[in-house]
Formats: C-alpha cells, sequence, structure tokens
C-alpha cells in the first residue's frame, strides 16, 4: 500500500503562485508515476502533470505547461508541483496519484481557489 497526503491549497488572487506538497508513505515507489490531477466543481478529473519517481522525467498538460513545476525529494520522499501564474480556471480539488502499470492510489485531495 501506498499513502499520499497533500497539503499547500488555500485562496490565493489571480498571478499568485502556491505549493503543493504530496506526502508519501508505505511502500516504496522507485518504479511508480506520481502526479497531480485536479477536479473542478462539475467537471471530470483531469491530468496536471506527472514525474517518474526515479528518473524524474516530467509531462504537463497543455494548460499548466509554462506556469507549473512538479518536482520529487526523494529524500523527504514528497512530491511538489508549485503553481505559479495562478488562474481562476485553476480553481479545483487537486489530488496527487500514484501508479503503475498494475495498481494505483490516491491522496484526499487539496482544494486551491484562485480569486479574479
Amino acid at each position: 500500500q501506498v499513502q499520499l497526503v497533500e497539503s499547500g491549497g488555500g485562496l490565493v488572487q489571480a498571478g499568485g503562485s502556491l505549493r503543493l506538497s504530496c506526502a508519501v508513505s508505505g511502500r516504496t515507489v522507485g518504479n511508480y508515476i506520481m502526479g497531480w490531477f485536479r477536479q473542478a466543481p462539475g467537471k471530470e478529473r483531469e491530468f496536471v502533470a506527472t514525474i517518474t519517481w526515479s528518473g524524474g522525467i516530467t509531462s504537463y498538460s497543455d494548460s499548466v505547461k509554462g506556469r507549473f513545476t512538479i518536482s520529487r525529494d526523494k529524500a523527504k520522499n514528497t512530491v511538489y508541483l508549485q503553481m505559479n501564474s495562478l488562474k481562476p480556471e485553476d480553481t479545483a480539488n487537486y489530488y496527487c496519484n500514484a501508479r503503475t502499470a498494475l495498481t494505483e492510489y490516491w491522496g484526499q485531495g487539496t482544494q486551491v481557489t484562485v480569486s479574479s
């Protein structure tokens, strides 16, 4: 089992920044792809960014590319999402995800609200 606990959400004005954290515990995630997804009210959950735990290879959705940065700290067993130039449309509940080809885990989510 892998446990994921998100933190760092909150209320921010448009143009501001937030950094989300995802604390990872349980089994080792050396072969996992770690990711952030988000879900706005009335919408489906959507991909934001991923990073491979081992090699640090990243991928981003077009809507956040150039504004968000995903990273991981192996020593702290934590995945981060640095969010800059936030827009009202970034308002959503943000979820941490850990997956392999065979299994997948989700955190409980952290709310991000961007005011205009």
